[in-house]
């Protein structure tokens, strides 16, 4: 089997994104790309100004940007380029175990 075979369309992943982006994420935790540290989205330090279209969630070890969020003009933009990665508990067989 050559790789072409394996190839999807983009698209193939809605499903799974769905699920991914429907969870609570202030409960995942991520690895900061700067330092490594590793911790709940929820404990880091989100800086935002009141009527902002958005703000800048930074590491609560180093201060890098871990998460930039743009709500303007009905989108949303996110950005995560300061993480390495991010884990998220799948709550549909959390209980399965």
């Amino acid at each position: 089997m050559d790789e072409s075979q394996l190839r999807l369309d983009g698209n193939a992943a809605a499903g799974v994104l769905r699920q991914l982006f429907a969870d609570e994420l202030t409960t995942a935790r991520g690895a900061c790309a700067a330092c490594g540290g590793i911790a709940p989205i929820g404990s880091q330090h989100l800086y935002m100004q009141t009527l902002s279209p958005g703000g800048v969630l930074r590491c609560r070890t180093c201060e890098e940007v871990l998460i930039v969020l743009v709500h303007s003009e009905g989108k949303y933009r996110l950005g995560m380029r300061g993480l390495k990665w991010i884990e998220i508990v799948d709550t549909s067989e959390a209980g399965a175990h």
